[in-house]
């Protein structure tokens, strides 16, 4: 299946393409053009604005002293809630402090603690040890941006900047060559052109922009996930979306991305605390403001349940003018620019659409269930995560597995090869595509259906509004029923709703047979973790009649893709 698109008025070979431009998928271009490989970048805006750059708190790695991997893993697999892959949490921490090394050495600048360069390590939410190493104090994501972006320029890696993934390119035997994609701003809006590689990298991010109000930037509508459902690949866990429990509130209605107060903030030691300054956080949790983030989300919801009101606050005024202006200018002046100075005055927050942990299905080399695609970063579910992120294990794992995909794709492709000959894409039939103006009827229904709150009634409401669009974009209904719909046209925003409806539709579902409440999935008429049925991943695959099929797994490891080339 693919997006109604014409055909590609160009193209050029390469030896991987990757698609995506953060952490994850730059560290992967870099590492296979080291190795020779000719590699092409394809990001849907500029080079650094996907969402490494917005990432303030840190990047997690047991580099102080008295940690260790180990005690990285238990609190990873803590906050997991019994869903990670213990095997890939390993992995990850155990070559973590290595990587952020030589992230270190390709130029990155972290905040030190002396004239020694020891590097200044705070704690969030989950780590029960001081491990997150950030840079200019809450600027983190955006100094490991600088230095990726300077890194690729410097090796004059080709990159292909405000571009659209449209669809992956296979050969006849059906294995990956390529992928479609649209450049924006250049010549007719729906433009067309492809890179014909035997390897794609799939980074693109995340698909926060199903809700109403993200901390995630505008590029996440979830074309990745999209495209590799299209493809015929298996994504898993779509049900559990993070939602970040301090983001700034700017009213009922806001919608769109939202400014990110960090969780370092409660890491050095503000209080979250309701209208009357009491802090509803103290034994409900051990670690209190610092207990894992689906916890805290949760306990704020409530409390503003219990309050009828719509946020909460988080007051910090007692780190004093010095500390805000040092520590964390980025998140001051987004609150000073909204009227409200945390020097002085709590900063109102609520919970809104922050991560996905879930993503396109992989092994511990990042291969999905299709030869010769490869997923990484916010995109991709190596099972690291399970059913809850720990804070600042994001950007890690984008560092970590990305240079696991680029040694499995040095292995299996070798430089220089032929460039692969897709197969006719008249052959593939194309899905309806979804009118840009039900974009906002969309991320409404996600957010009353399937934000933090969800039960069975919500999400059959959430499934039959969905069910609703999809009829109105001439796709079948659920019942089958063929429906006589206008068809939208082609075109960038065409595009990223029907990319948004796709994810949507997998999420909702999941978060229905999900009958539990577990980590960041939150279900109010099953309000218990029940282990005995549950403790599994929920894997979805689009069928060629377009409905989904699902299936769990055995237990909370992820079975092997099995790609074909074996491990390198």
């Amino acid at each position: 299946m693919r997006l109604p698109a014409p055909a590609p008025g160009w193209a050029e070979p390469a030896d991987v393409v990757v698609v995506g431009s953060g952490v994850a998928g730059l560290t992967a271009a870099l590492r296979c053009a080291a190795a020779g490989l000719r590699a092409v970048v394809v990001t849907k805006a500029r080079l650094d604005d996907g969402s490494t750059r917005w990432a303030q708190g840190g990047i997690a790695a047991a580099l102080g002293e008295g940690d260790t991997p180990g005690q990285h893993l238990d609190d990873t697999l803590v906050a997991g809630a019994g869903l990670c892959d213990e095997e890939a949490v390993r992995l990850l921490v155990t070559e973590g402090p290595d990587a952020v090394r030589r992230l270190i050495g390709a130029g990155a600048v972290f905040d030190t603690a002396d004239t020694a360069g020891t590097l200044a390590l705070t704690r969030e939410g989950g780590h029960r040890r001081r491990r997150i190493a950030h840079a200019g104090g809450d600027a983190t994501g955006a100094e490991i941006s600088r230095a990726l972006v300077a890194a690729v320029r410097a090796e004059g890696i080709r990159t292909v900047e405000n571009a659209l993934v449209l669809d992956l390119l296979t050969d006849a035997e059906g294995r990956t060559a390529g992928v479609t994609l649209h450049v924006m701003g250049e010549g007719r809006h729906d433009g067309v052109g492809a890179v014909h590689a035997p390897a794609v990298v799939l980074a693109t991010g995340g698909m926060g922009q199903v809700f109403s109000a993200t901390t995630n930037p505008a590029v996440s509508t979830g074309d990745g996930v999209a495209l590799a459902l299209r493809a015929g690949a298996e994504v898993a866990d779509l049900e559990f979306v993070q939602f970040h429990p301090t983001v700034l509130f700017l009213g009922a209605d806001a919608e769109g991305q939202q400014p990110l107060v960090s969780e370092a903030v409660r890491g050095e030691g503000a209080h979250l605390v309701d209208a009357d300054g009491t802090r509803f956080m103290v034994g409900l949790h051990e670690l209190a403001e610092l207990a894992p983030r689906d916890i805290v989300a949760k306990a704020i919801t409530r409390r503003m349940q219990e309050r009828d009101t719509e946020h909460m606050y988080l007051d910090a005024r007692h780190f004093g003018a010095r500390m805000w202006a040092e520590r964390f200018p980025t998140i001051l002046a987004a609150c000073r620019a909204h009227s409200i100075d945390p020097v002085t005055e709590p900063i109102p927050v609520a919970p809104a659409a922050h991560y996905a942990s879930g993503g396109i299905r992989t092994d511990r080399w990042g291969r999905t269930t299709l030869p010769g695609l490869y997923a990484c970063g916010e995109a991709a579910c190596t099972g690291v995560h399970g059913a809850n992120r720990l804070a600042s294990n994001s950007l890690l794992e984008g560092l970590v597995y990305a240079e696991r995909i680029a040694d499995a794709v040095v292995a299996a492709h070798p430089a220089g090869g032929p460039a692969p000959v897709p197969a006719e894409p008249a052959r593939a039939e194309t899905v309806p595509l979804l009118a840009p103006e039900q974009r906002f009827a969309l991320q409404r229904t996600m957010t009353r259906g399937a934000g933090v709150l969800r039960s069975e009634a919500s999400l059959a409401q959430a499934a039959e509004a969905l069910s609703a669009l999809r009829a109105q974009s001439g796709d079948r209904a659920d019942d089958g029923a063929p429906v006589e719909a206008k068809p939208a046209e082609p075109g960038v925003e065409s595009w990223e709703a029907t990319n948004l409806l796709c994810v949507a539709r997998v999420l909702v579902d999941s978060a229905r047979r999900r009958t539990e409440t577990r980590g960041c999935h939150w279900r109010e008429d099953h309000p218990d973790r029940d282990d005995t049925h549950w403790r599994r991943h929920l894997v979805t695959r689009l069928a060629q009649d377009r409905t989904l099929s699902v299936h769990t797994t055995a237990g909370p490891g992820l079975p092997a893709t099995a790609p074909p080339g074996g491990t390198p």
